[in-house]
């Protein structure tokens, strides 16, 4: 079982290589992953990060793993992406837009047979000691000033997506909540591989990707792929930004 549909999945490639899968998932099954998401109250706050709550392995990770563990909805999902289904998916659709990250499963020769096997059983694809891991985080941001400050993502990711989880209807886009595309308006920050936190009064807005149903917004990092969501302007209300991240890393 595939979850993800990237046919109607686009993309820019200026500053960085950033896309927008449209329908991601069947009606049914994002309706599932809904209806199953979890509570506020199991997140952690992660005020470095700009004003976002987080649940995952590294952010209040004993609920994390009771949600995974005990919720097979969540269950089979983490098992799925943590699949070579997952990883061969992904990097074939980012393939077919004329973005090979060098992570291939038909190129890989006999020789290294026994060693593959592994990878598949691991969950993991690379060439040569280089491989990959896929890991997930439940996200919130607050309607009323949430949001994430201007980063590039840290030296070890190779690929983000992000899943906006709402109903329809549920949210209204006069507070904002897309995901932006920056640049530095001082050049000599562009180059950004380190990973140094910006800050949005020091950035251009050159593009966004509203917050809506059933979409994913893919980008491959690199030493400047500046991205943030300002802050939101739902003042009083108490609803939130939901959305998977979901990150393809190098395996050091």
């Amino acid at each position: 079982m595939s979850y993800f549909n990237y046919d109607n999945l686009t993309f820019s490639y200026d500053p960085f290589p950033i896309g927008l899968a449209k329908q991601l998932m069947d009606d049914a099954t994002y309706q599932q992953l809904l209806e199953n998401y979890p509570s506020l109250d199991r997140f952690g706050f992660q005020p470095k990060l700009g004003n976002k709550y987080s649940l995952s392995e590294r952010f209040n990770p004993k609920y994390y793993h009771d949600v995974i563990r005990n919720n097979p909805v969540w269950r089979d999902f983490h098992d799925w992406l943590n699949s070579p289904d997952f990883l061969a998916g992904i990097l074939g659709a980012l393939r077919q837009h004329h973005i090979d990250l060098g992570y291939d499963l038909s190129s890989t020769r006999v020789k290294r047979l026994r060693s593959l096997l592994k990878d598949i059983r691991q969950g993991e694809i690379g060439p040569g000691a280089v491989r990959l891991k896929t890991r997930f985080e439940f996200s919130m941001l607050p309607a009323d000033g949430g949001n994430i400050k201007p980063h590039t993502d840290s030296h070890s990711k190779v690929i983000t997506l992000v899943v906006s989880m709402l109903e329809e209807g549920e949210w209204d886009s006069a507070f904002g909540g897309g995901t932006d595309v920056n640049r530095p308006k001082d050049m000599s920050r562009v180059f950004n591989e380190l990973n140094q936190q910006g800050e949005f009064e020091d950035m251009e807005v050159l593009d966004s990707y509203d917050f809506k149903p059933n979409q994913g917004v893919i980008f491959v990092r690199t030493f400047n792929s500046w991205h943030s969501v300002q802050p939101m302007t739902g003042t009083g209300s108490d609803v939130m930004r939901k959305t998977l991240t979901i990150n393809v890393e190098r395996k050091l």
